[in-house]
């Protein structure tokens, strides 16, 4: 018998006074942990690079929850434009939260990279993610205010990521950030901690990380648990780590995986099986999608 998650677990209200920056928040993994901070009660703002896709999840959010939601059409990669995006959130009082979950990847023979392939990876996840980590931080510092920053990280950041390179030594970086930041800024009452979460099945990540494969079956058959994961899994515990419950929590990476990595590793070394053909048939429908999600900006 599956036990389902219960996305309800936590008193209404929970999260009043609380006001969360969530990146990469327009879709996916960033959407529904804004949407479950918003339901308990937060003021959120979602970044993101397509202004439009920003706009219909915050109204969407609005309409079903009420509350505040703002909008920011950034690229992270920007620094100059990541501060003022933070000066402008800061304008009208400080953060309490900040959950990096912008980010990017695909699969790739590493002998396949280009340089602009590996900079398209690490220039999100671990530059970006520092940029808006070190503008939120400095600010807190600086106005002598408490906060909490959850990182979205990958299960590969213990063991490695065959075909996935840049992400694996890109999360490692925010891995590392994690635990370097928690030390020095702990006593500024500032909490760094990350999520490394299995398989939870968003378009994005089917769509470049398991091409051509039905969304979660590869977990039903390798995972501990014989499942995928759920949505409300990853929210429940975003939320538990921006909460006051337990506020000596601090560095810790924690993997939410259904004990994947314990048991295959939680990576994806099978893929060495592959031949050109089957590489080559990935390639294109990656690139199909990078085409299809750059119109979407442009439109």
């Amino acid at each position: 018998m599956i036990v389902e998650p219960q996305p309800d677990v936590f008193r209404p209200g929970l999260m009043a006074g609380k006001r969360v920056l969530v990146t990469g928040g327009g879709t996916g993994l960033g959407k529904a942990m804004a949407e479950h901070f918003l339901s308990l009660g937060a003021r959120v703002a979602i970044c993101g690079r397509r202004g439009g896709v920003l706009e219909e999840t915050a109204e969407e959010l609005r309409s079903k929850h009420g509350g505040e939601v703002a909008c920011y059409a950034v690229d992270i990669r920007d620094a100059a434009g990541v501060d003022a995006m933070v000066e402008a959130i800061f304008a009208d009082g400080p953060l309490t939260g900040l959950v990096n979950n912008a980010a990017g990847n695909f699969i790739s023979r590493t002998e396949d990279l280009s340089p602009r392939g590996f900079d398209a990876i690490a220039n999100i996840v671990m530059r970006g993610t520092f940029y808006v980590t070190h503008a939120v931080g400095k600010r807190w510092i600086a106005s002598g205010s408490q906060g909490s920053v959850v990182s979205i990280i990958v299960t590969w950041v213990l063991n490695g990521g065959p075909f996935v390179v840049p992400s694996a030594m890109s999360k490692a970086a925010v891995h590392a950030m994690t635990k370097s930041l928690a030390t020095e800024w702990g006593r500024h009452g500032i909490r760094l901690n990350a999520i490394g979460p299995g398989e939870i099945p968003t378009e994005g990540m089917s769509k470049r990380l398991s091409p051509g494969e039905e969304p979660g079956a590869r977990a039903r058959v390798a995972n501990p648990m014989g499942r995928e994961g759920r949505m409300p899994e990853l929210t429940n515990l975003a939320t538990f780590l921006l909460s006051d419950a337990c506020p000596w929590l601090n560095g810790e990476s924690i993997m939410m995986d259904g004990g994947a990595a314990l048991a295959t590793g939680g990576n994806f070394y099978g893929l060495r099986e592959w031949g050109d053909e089957q590489w080559a048939e990935a390639a294109a429908a990656i690139r199909a999608q990078n085409e299809k999600d750059r119109a979407q900006r442009s439109a």
